[in-house]
């Protein structure tokens, strides 16, 4: 069997982080997560640099989740640089925010964003996210190929 890809997560509040990883693990998500915190690190993980050199220990996700609201740089500039760049063209990138500001969403559209998620407020209910993104995302959807980094 081969391995799984993993999923790219990028989000900076650890409690948040905590909470998906939970809500993963009880809808059933078995890809393995590697969470980044900021979008400095989620672009030096995409194009293999410093830490993420390894990418026996760093692979190229099968889709990214996105937070907007980021230090260093925000998830807007991750998703431009994501979709400038050849390579992650195809890459599917879910943002999955708090904001429900009608100007985030048009703008994360606007810059490539395949998904909008807005993270729900109980515990149930990101588990039903997290459930969907798993249907949809990890087994319906047929991905394109992807050419290693």
């Amino acid at each position: 069997m081969l391995p799984l890809d993993p999923i790219l997560l990028v989000e900076d509040e650890p409690d948040a982080v905590t909470l998906l990883q939970h809500a993963f693990a009880r809808a059933g998500i078995s890809h393995p997560v590697h969470t980044v915190h900021d979008g400095d690190q989620a672009i030096a993980y995409l194009d293999g640099r410093s830490a993420f050199a390894d990418r026996s220990a760093y692979p190229l996700p099968s889709v990214v989740l996105l937070d907007l609201k980021l230090p260093r740089c925000s998830g807007l500039e991750v998703l431009a640089w994501i979709r400038g760049d050849p390579r992650f063209a195809t890459l599917p990138v879910v943002v999955l925010t708090s904001s429900k500001e009608r100007s985030d969403l048009r703008r994360a559209y606007a810059a490539g964003a395949n998904s909008y998620l807005v993270k729900p407020s109980s515990l149930t209910q990101l588990v039903e996210l997290a459930s969907a993104f798993r249907a949809f995302w990890l087994e319906h959807n047929e991905a394109p190929p992807r050419h290693a980094a």
